[in-house]
Parts: structure tokens; C-alpha cells; sequence
């Protein structure tokens, strides 16, 4: 579907949806309610936890690397020829954001496009009181054994350490091969694999079908900083998998996992 970004001057993600897909893609637009631990705000400690609701905005672009995405909200920062960006079109954005106590976060994959998600904070008192009161429902837990790929330290270490706290036990890789060599090699079950879709020379649907030839009961679960709406109108994954997108709260990864490991 070609782009239709607005031709606009304005300062938003739209404009340079558009500019990062010269030859036609696809823009996507999503909305959710989302909840922010304590877990994912430690890392972040700008971000106050709590109900939000999240807006997604998604292109099919050429994507942005990782030294450039992390000075996409500096003001006056431009990866545009002369003339044609002032730098302060995603600053704009952030101030904004902020201004109104939310959050936004930028993730990409050079190639394979970008997601921005802007997180405002929700004024619904009965989802304020759902994730604050103590009438909350437990967490569900497991005994069962979790291979998680990740090649961001933080979301590895994160996510371990709450599949440990949730009573799994956890083996890591940071990349596929060694994921592929834990698989090969580990003497007990693996129950279920915890992957990145975009990874290291090796996606991780590709990832998945390699172990499974020698882990035919290994179940799986697909994360990624991409929406799963982009993820399968683009190909990556087929509809109906179980996926979950990053960021993701304890209480969200323990019930997905849990739901996964249970069908």
C-alpha cells in the first residue's frame, strides 16, 4: 500500500514516515491500553509506572541505525540534507509528550523500518485502580524451562529476572548461534523459547523452526519492539502466533507465557 504521509510541514513522526519511504510502504497507526511497571520504569526512571495509553505510529522505511536513533529527540539533530530539516520535528514531539507526563520511544531495525509509541497517561480511575489496588489477580507462575534470545542486555536481564522471580528457570543468549548451541547442548527440556523476532544475522521465526528439529515440543513466544499488527501485515510472523511487544510489564509477560506454555 503506498504511503499517504501528510505533505505537511508539521513536526511528526507522519513526515518522516514519508521522507524514510520515497518509493511507497506502509504507515501504521495503532492504539492500546498499556500498563508500566515498576520493573520497566527502573530503567527508566523519567517514566512514573501505571495505565497509559499507548499510540504507535509504524513505517515500512529504510529504518534508522542504532548511533542515529539514539539522538533522534536531540534538538536541532538532522540526518536530512541542507535545507530540508530544521532538527526539531521529533524534539517537538518529545516536549510535547512530556509536557503531558507521557513517555515516547523510538525502536528500529535498519531495513526493516520503525515504530514510534508515545505513552499518555490514562485518566480511566478504574484502570487506575486495577493496576494499583490490591484486588489484583496474582501473578501466574511456572516451573518450567525458558530459553530467552534477546541482544539488548537490559530486556535479557529484565526478562530473566522476572521468569526467575516468577519461579522458571532461565537460560540466555544474546544472539542465535548461541542460542542454536544452548539447544543443541543443554542435557534437560526446554519448554519454551522467549526470541526476539529481529536478530543477529537470523530472525527469530528462522531461529525457532532450527531448534525445533532437535526440541520437537519446544513451544514458542515472539517479542519485539515492533507491534504485532506491523510485524504480520509485513510477513515476519504468520497471524495467530504468540507474540507480545516490548515494553512489557511482569504481570504481561508472566499471563503471555503462561498462555503459551498452557496451549
Amino acid at each position: 500500500m503506498p504511503s499517504e504521509a501528510s505533505s505537511s510541514s508539521a513536526p511528526c513522526p507522519n513526515h518522516n514516515a514519508r521522507d524514510a519511504m520515497p518509493n511507497g510502504g506502509r504507515l501504521t497507526v495503532e492504539t492500546a491500553n498499556e500498563k508500566l511497571d515498576e520493573e520497566y520504569t527502573r530503567t527508566r526512571q523519567e517514566v512514573e509506572p501505571g495505565a497509559y495509553v499507548m499510540i504507535a505510529v509504524s513505517d515500512s522505511g529504510h529504518g534508522i541505525d542504532g548511533d542515529t536513533l539514539g539522538s533522534v529527540f536531540d534538538p536541532f539533530f538532522t540526518t536530512k540534507e541542507k535545507g530540508l530539516g530544521t532538527g526539531l520535528g521529533l524534539s517537538t514531539v518529545f516536549g510535547i509528550v512530556k509536557q503531558h507526563g507521557g513517555h515516547i520511544s523510538a525502536y528500529s531495525e535498519v531495513g526493516r523500518g520503525t515504530t514510534f509509541k508515545v505513552y499518555l497517561r490514562s485518566v480511566d480511575e478504574e484502570a487506575e485502580r486495577s493496576f494499583h489496588g490490591p484486588s489484583a489477580e496474582p501473578r501466574p507462575v511456572g516451573k518450567e524451562t525458558v530459553l530467552v534470545v534477546e541482544d539488548e542486555d537490559v530486556v535479557c536481564d529484565l526478562a530473566c529476572e522476572a521468569l526467575e522471580m516468577l519461579g522458571y528457570s532461565t537460560l540466555s543468549a544474546s544472539d542465535p548461534s548461541e542460542a542454536l548451541g544452548i539447544g543443541a547442548q543443554y542435557a534437560g527440556v526446554i519448554h519454551l523459547l522467549l526470541t526476539d523476532v529481529v536478530l543477529p544475522r537470523m530472525d527469530g521465526k528462522t531461529l525457532f523452526e532450527k531448534l525445533s528439529k532437535i526440541r520437537p515440543t519446544m513451544k514458542v513466544l515472539y517479542i519485539s519492539g515492533y507491534t504485532e499488527n506491523f510485524i504480520v501485515n509485513h510477513g515476519v510472523l504468520d497471524r495467530g502466533v504468540h507474540f507480545m511487544h516490548k515494553p512489557f510489564s511482569v504481570a504481561g509477560l508472566a499471563a503471555k507465557v503462561r498462555e503459551t506454555l498452557d496451549e
